[in-house]
């Protein structure tokens, strides 16, 4: 990915992506997006990048030797540390939907955006939202205030995330609506398909913003942006 069309996505919402990706396909139908509502630490926070998988858990205590955990966590932060760049920390709360394991707040973040991550995205629990790291998004699945027995339990293997399968290396988009997985197939075509998305959309957005506008006016523009869109 160029840093062209990195600087791109970063500048619009996910919805847009997500939108934009039926265009590049020609068809409605793409479903590689989170369901339900997510929370965001941030409403402003963009994250683009490649996903760092992990899952973890935090409702019981682990059940292996400390040496173990502690291996097991090492390796998480390695992988994390050297994914490819842009890289977005992917992490599954195998307690979902009673996840109460708060593993993102003002230590994770700050050390992921140390790191030089773009952002977490999580089923899971995210707290300290007054603390967190700037400029580091979170799109988790819930708030909470404790931590649980919270661990590590895999690195580097498929997860899913409110619905979305996710692999390790997959394009992610996420902000405060959800996420999506950007098909590969589709990266040379997405800058194109934004501005042909936004395009569309305008044949209806400036007649509706224009003064006067009624319902004749109103038909005429859906008209329009009904044989443009996808």
């Amino acid at each position: 990915m160029d840093n062209d069309l990195l600087t791109l996505l970063r500048s619009v919402d996910t919805p847009t992506v997500c939108n934009a990706i039926e265009v590049a396909q020609g068809k409605r139908g793409f479903n590689a997006f989170t369901r339900g509502t997510m929370l965001a630490n941030d409403p402003q926070g963009v994250m683009v990048g490649y996903a760092v998988t992990a899952q973890i858990a935090a409702v019981a205590p682990p059940t292996e030797d400390a040496a173990a955990i502690r291996a097991r966590r090492m390796a998480y932060y390695k992988a994390m540390a050297e994914g490819p760049k842009p890289s977005v920390a992917v992490v599954e709360d195998l307690d979902y939907p009673n996840a109460i394991g708060a593993y993102w707040g003002e230590v994770n973040t700050t050390i992921h955006k140390g790191f030089g991550m773009s952002g977490a995205l999580t089923n899971g629990v995210m707290r300290d939202l007054g603390d967190m790291a700037p400029g580091f998004p979170v799109v988790a699945g819930s708030i909470g205030p404790s931590h649980g027995f919270v661990h590590v339990r895999s690195v580097n293997q498929p997860v899913k995330i409110m619905g979305m399968d996710v692999r390790p290396g997959d394009l992610i988009h996420a902000d405060r609506h959800g996420a999506v997985v950007i098909p590969p197939e589709v990266v040379e075509q997405l800058a194109g398909a934004i501005a042909k998305m936004q395009e569309t959309e305008r044949l209806v957005l400036d007649p509706a913003r224009a003064e006067g506008f009624d319902f004749n006016a109103f038909e005429k523009a859906w008209t329009a942006f009904e044989k443009a869109r996808t």
